[in-house]
This record gives structure tokens, C-alpha cells and sequence, in this order.
């Protein structure tokens, strides 16, 4: 997944007007300013009552579904090789979120937590740094897990 795929998606989602949050490592990348790595995918948190806008806006750019473990989580493939995960977030009318996780549990997205970052000189919007280190724990981090971390020391 480049820059230019994510930029596309981006600009895809924010005309059919679904809120959306980077995660993942973009998310980190969008954090610290600049492209950190190689990327296979992008990760979103989009809010739930938005979820079929933002496939249909997908959709559009040619993505399909891969993997649908909906409502924890849907994989959509591009036609360019990229892939866009999608994590809904039901949101509360204060703005607090919560996505479900996949045994029963949930994962928090306080308001508070939804911040701006910034890929390729555009600013998006994005997860904070204190919500990317809850995001990485509770599970054996892998080598690319660890240098995402790293970076975050980079980043306010």
C-alpha cells in the first residue's frame, strides 16, 4: 500500500463523507510525519453507522472484500495489490467509540484519542500515540511491531 493508494482511499472515504481514523502502521507513520516502512495494508477505523458508504466508496476504486469478520473487522484487496482494513467503531453522540474485538471483548476509542497526523505533506486524521501503544498490547508483538513502536518515540 503506497502513499498515493492511501491518499486515494482517503480522498475516496472523505467524499462520501465517512468519518474515518488511521491505525496501524500508517497510523504511526501519520504520526511521526513520514513513511516509515513498507506497508501491505492501511488500517481504518470508520464509524459503524458509516461502514456501507465507506465499501461502497471502495468499492468504486475497485476494491472487494477478502476477509469479512464483520462487526469486529472487514479486509478489502485493491486492484493495485493494496489492502484497506476496516475496523467500525459505533460511536456515542459525546464521540466516544468502541470497536469489538474478536473474542467477545471490546477496544475503547475515546474522543481524546482521535487526533490529526500527517502522510505526504496532507493532514488525516488519525489514532493518538497513546492509543497506538494500548492498540499493540495483549498480544506477542512482532519485529515490525516493535520498530512501529520505536518510532512513536519520534512523535509528541
Amino acid at each position: 500500500m503506497n502513499e498515493a493508494q492511501v491518499h486515494e482511499v482517503l480522498g475516496a472515504l472523505e467524499a462520501a463523507g465517512c468519518p474515518h481514523w488511521i491505525s496501524g502502521g500508517w497510523g504511526i507513520d501519520a504520526l511521526v510525519g513520514r513513511q516509515t516502512r513498507e506497508h501491505r495494508d492501511l488500517d481504518l477505523a470508520v464509524d459503524a453507522a458509516r461502514e456501507a458508504e465507506a465499501l461502497r466508496a471502495l468499492e468504486a476504486l475497485g476494491y472487494r472484500v477478502e476477509t469479512d469478520w464483520r462487526p469486529v473487522r472487514v479486509e478489502v484487496a485493491g486492484p493495485g495489490g493494496g489492502y484497506v482494513d476496516l475496523h467500525p467503531v459505533a460511536f456515542t453522540e459525546d464521540g466516544e467509540g468502541r470497536q469489538e474485538g474478536l473474542d467477545g471483548g471490546w477496544f475503547d476509542y475515546p474522543r481524546a484519542d482521535l487526533t490529526i497526523g500527517t502522510i505526504g505533506g496532507r493532514a488525516v486524521p488519525c489514532i493518538s500515540k497513546r492509543l497506538q501503544q494500548v492498540f499493540h498490547q495483549g498480544y506477542e508483538p512482532r519485529e515490525v511491531d516493535r520498530a512501529d513502536l520505536r518510532q512513536l518515540g519520534d512523535c509528541p
